[in-house]
């Protein structure tokens, strides 16, 4: 194989990756500390998530999920960074909150595979607002942590909040983001703001992407609604 380039040998060794994956830069070096404090700086000097909420508890919980920000060509990688923050700037306002407002049990008896502690409620936490007993069994078991009877770690632990984040986003929303950004807004909550049911919120999700987009210097693609 002498004489082959890099790029030669990665195709020859099983063609997995992509033509350019030397042009990925690594997450560190596109959520640099400025991003993340453009994020952060917005919410109000009271909110719980200032506090919580940290650029280097986000690089730790990357640290057990190489994949994301690895996606594609470095354009990708860009997009699914910026589709990644846009949904948790949205969800959190801006860090602000790392518990859901309106709290609820949120248990569906139907997963009994993930039977609800009755004295638990697993309402939102975390960046993605993790929701629902199944969710947070699932990413327990995937992570290492009780969630079905443990649910209130979430909220305790930042790396182990940006862990249940990454986990969602890797198993729920990586799978469609080829879509468009349109698709991971109907992965996270499709049910309750697509299809014209709360369009004020799709747009507001849609100005966070395009904002991160801008500031990553990377073209935002198509399909942005749902």
């Amino acid at each position: 194989m002498e004489g082959l380039s890099l790029i030669a040998l990665v195709f020859v060794a099983g063609g997995a990756l992509p033509r350019n994956v030397r042009a990925q830069a690594p997450v560190a070096d596109v959520v640099t500390q400025a991003f993340f404090d453009g994020i952060i700086n917005q919410a109000a000097a009271d909110c719980a998530g200032k506090n919580f909420f940290t650029r280097q508890a986000f690089l730790d919980a990357v640290n057990s999920y190489s994949d994301f920000g690895r996606f594609g060509t470095a354009d990708d990688s860009k997009r699914e960074i910026a589709a990644f923050f846009a949904h948790v700037t949205h969800e959190t306002g801006h860090f602000c909150y790392i518990e859901e407002i309106n709290k609820d049990t949120y248990c569906d008896p139907n997963y009994t595979n993930y039977p609800c502690n009755p004295n638990k409620q697993y309402y939102g936490r975390g960046p993605l607002q993790l929701t629902w007993n199944y969710n947070y069994g699932a990413a327990g078991n995937s992570i290492g942590f009780d969630g079905l009877n443990s649910p209130e770690s979430v909220a305790s632990d930042p790396v182990l909040a940006f862990k249940t984040a990454l986990w969602f986003w890797i198993t729920n929303v990586r799978p469609v983001i080829s879509q468009g950004f349109g698709a991971t807004i109907r992965a996270i909550n499709g049910a309750v703001e697509c299809d014209g049911k709360r369009p004020d919120l799709v747009q507001a999700r849609i100005n966070y992407y395009t904002d991160y987009c801008t500031q990553l210097s990377v073209d935002p693609g198509t399909n942005l609604s749902c």
